[in-house]
């Protein structure tokens, strides 16, 4: 689905949005949703070839991409302050930079462990402490985390990753309480099993593929458009009474209680 076919939210265009990872899947949708909607958008990543490509394939777009690893929170800070002074105090933030790798118990170490949570983790609430002050100078904003079904799952082979995805949950939760009264809304994307490059090379098998539609209830795969309409919704004022929320993409994954 190519970002004309998704819903117009005129509030967004002139808006500033700061999206890390955003150089490649969920990421470079967000990246793509938020320009089409006029938006001016800013983003970091480690990647920097696939981060560079896709500025390319947005001409006409006002956009700022910096190289910066989510795991150095000085270099992190120092990315949202650029696209800030390029591109206006940024208002709408999507912490969407993760990585899903799979892992057994027995082989995590306590480095693993906490380099996981730094990756999945700890850069969303520093990313957040770092524009709520411009959100607030500019009368409101809407931060947008990026969650997971499979810690609701019980998936196996990745606890620091579903510990790290389900922390989200409750810190959504508390900054929307600590954030609201200064017109700030936080909310969390909670996508299910989401066709993406990365998992398509890596796990996205004929018999995965079959796993996952029997245990959805909706018979389709989801994209990573449908995650990135989702967002789009979040941060436009027809969302204005929402926050504190987890909000599930997931085609109904979560409704059953198998494990895959």
């Amino acid at each position: 689905m190519s970002t004309d076919a998704l819903a117009r939210y005129p509030d967004l265009a002139g808006r500033t949005v700061f999206v890390t990872g955003g150089g490649s899947g969920i990421g470079a949708a967000f990246v793509r949703a938020f320009a089409g909607q006029g938006a001016r958008v800013g983003f970091c990543d480690i990647a920097d070839e696939p981060s560079r490509a896709l500025v390319a394939r947005l001409p006409g777009s006002m956009l700022h991409y910096a190289r910066a690893d989510v795991r150095d929170i000085p270099a992190l800070q120092r990315a949202i302050g650029d696209a800030a002074r390029a591109l206006g105090p940024i208002t709408v933030l999507v912490n969407n930079a993760a990585r899903d790798d799979r892992h057994a118990m027995g082989d995590v170490t306590v480095e693993y462990w906490d380099e996981n949570q730094a990756v999945n983790l700890r850069h969303q609430f520093f990313a957040t402490q770092a524009v709520a002050p411009m959100m607030a100078g500019a009368g409101g904003g809407s931060v947008i985390n990026l969650g997971s079904i499979s810690w609701m799952r019980g998936r196996p082979a990745m606890v620091g990753y579903t510990t790290a995805k389900a922390a989200i949950g409750g810190m959504t939760r508390v900054l929307a309480r600590e954030l609201g009264s200064k017109n700030i809304r936080v909310n969390a994307i909670v996508p299910g099993a989401i066709v993406t490059e990365r998992q398509a090379r890596l796990w996205n098998t004929p018999e995965a593929e079959r796993e996952f539609l029997d245990q959805q209830c909706l018979k389709f795969r989801l994209s990573e458009n449908d995650v990135a309409r989702t967002a789009l919704f979040l941060a436009s004022d027809e969302a204005r009474g929402i926050t504190g929320q987890n909000l599930i993409v997931d085609a109904g994954l979560g409704q059953t209680s198998v494990v895959a």
